[in-house]
């Protein structure tokens, strides 16, 4: 048997047990788990040096390297994912609607686990543990799959949760890692029908896309992040430069970094050469339309294979537009539904954005930097997802329920 089956079943088999765990016996677990992260700390950036490492070694971008890297203060911020995932509330066993029939029948619905998740993710070892302990918070059963540039991280990491759960009620068969680093492994887990219920993939278009267009297991699809900010015609232009150079450069390996600035032509006269200047002095290319050029004279030119671009690393898109009109026309051509900002004090044009634009967040004078669980008050996040049906955005706890109806009766047939 292989590896992706044996440890899908095992998982398959605790999947009953953790449904029936109390949240008092879960939350313990959870916090046994974020104590043991911190005490072993430095063996997790032993392993995690192996992988940053190998990862020089095969030319990894230093972007990408960024997201690879583990040291104290981000393995305690990973403990802290944990505690606040206990601090939050426990989903499962909620009432979500209850209906009493003419009959007599009492219906009630409540959430429930979904069951067994899978998940494919890439080079971000505090997945491992997010993921973890939002599916475990909610009774899941989870077989995570995670990227070959962070297996010793994961393997490492792994390794201690599942000492921490011996300690507790939560079966360490409930967590399972697949390190079989060949493609045939995620093959394998598309096509687990009967023991994953869900698959979640985290990472690049090309992962998302394999995963939805070939699995047979149902998908909660994340999407890439082409992350959009619009500067208006009205926009301060302080505020503007502030939320567009976070947007950026604050931590452009993630999702919901910006990749596209655009900007009206009004204020692009007044102050695009500033803000560009601002970009260069960061170290961000700058790739632009032809009127761009004649701000940043420093920057490429941009084709529309870049305009359709995440980069996911200090390389930056801006396009001067005329209006509203041409920023939401761009926007819904490039844009991948992810997270969108329009910079303005035009309050007119703030609620046409808001309402037009169709993506799982939109914002107004605000960073997209701010879509994340951790930032949405869930505590850690399993993925942002971009598709509409079950879960949309930040996905925290309740995103990993589903729910059954129960029906109470005495003694009614159906005529």
């Amino acid at each position: 048997m292989s590896e992706v089956r044996e440890k899908a079943q095992l998982a398959k088999q605790t999947a009953a047990v953790i449904g029936k765990l109390t949240t008092n016996e879960k939350n313990k677990a959870l916090l046994e788990m974020a104590d043991a992260l911190i005490a072993r700390a430095s063996d997790i950036m032993d392993a995690n040096a192996d992988d940053l490492r190998r990862g020089k070694e095969n030319g990894t971008s230093s972007s990408l390297l960024d997201r690879l890297a583990l040291n104290e203060e981000r393995i305690r911020g990973i403990a802290e994912g944990l505690r606040q995932i206990v601090e939050l509330p426990d989903p499962i066993g909620d009432t979500l609607e209850t209906i009493e029939r003419p009959n007599g029948l009492h219906i009630v619905k409540k959430r429930v686990p979904l069951g067994v998740i899978g998940i494919i993710y890439e080079a971000r070892p505090n997945v491992t543990v997010d993921a973890a302990g939002l599916c475990l918070k909610t009774g899941n059963a989870v077989v995570l799959r995670g990227g070959s540039s962070a297996l010793s991280s994961n393997r490492k990491i792994v390794e201690i949760l599942h000492e921490a759960m011996e300690r507790t009620a939560l079966p360490a068969a409930s967590l399972q890692l697949i390190e079989d680093a060949n493609r045939s492994s995620v093959d394998e887990m598309l096509k687990l029908n009967g023991l994953l219920d869900v698959i979640i993939p985290r990472g690049g278009s090309s992962l998302i896309q394999n995963v939805v267009m070939n699995s047979t297991v149902p998908v909660i699809e994340t999407g890439a992040g082409i992350c959009h900010t619009y500067i208006d015609e009205s926009a301060q232009p302080d505020m503007a430069a502030a939320i567009s150079l976070n947007a950026k450069v604050q931590r452009p390996s993630v999702c919901n970094a910006m990749e596209t600035l655009l900007v009206h032509e009004a204020f692009a006269k007044s102050h695009l050469h500033s803000l560009a200047e601002a970009f260069k002095e960061r170290n961000v290319e700058l790739r632009g339309c032809a009127r761009t050029l004649s701000y940043a004279p420093w920057a490429r030119e941009a084709s529309s294979e870049d305009y359709a671009t995440e980069y996911n690393d200090y390389v930056l898109n801006v396009k001067i537009v005329d209006d509203l009109d041409q920023a939401l026309a761009h926007i819904a051509e490039y844009g991948t539904k992810h997270s969108e900002c329009i910079v303005t004090e035009n309050g007119q044009n703030a609620e046409r954005f808001l309402q037009e634009v169709d993506a799982a967040a939109v914002y107004h004078n605000a960073s997209t930097r701010f879509t994340d669980g951790f930032e949405f008050g869930f505590g850690a996040e399993i993925g942002i997802s971009t598709q509409k049906l079950h879960a949309r955005g930040p996905m925290g706890l309740p995103a990993l329920t589903s729910s059954k109806y129960v029906i109470i009766g005495s003694g009614q047939i159906r005529e």
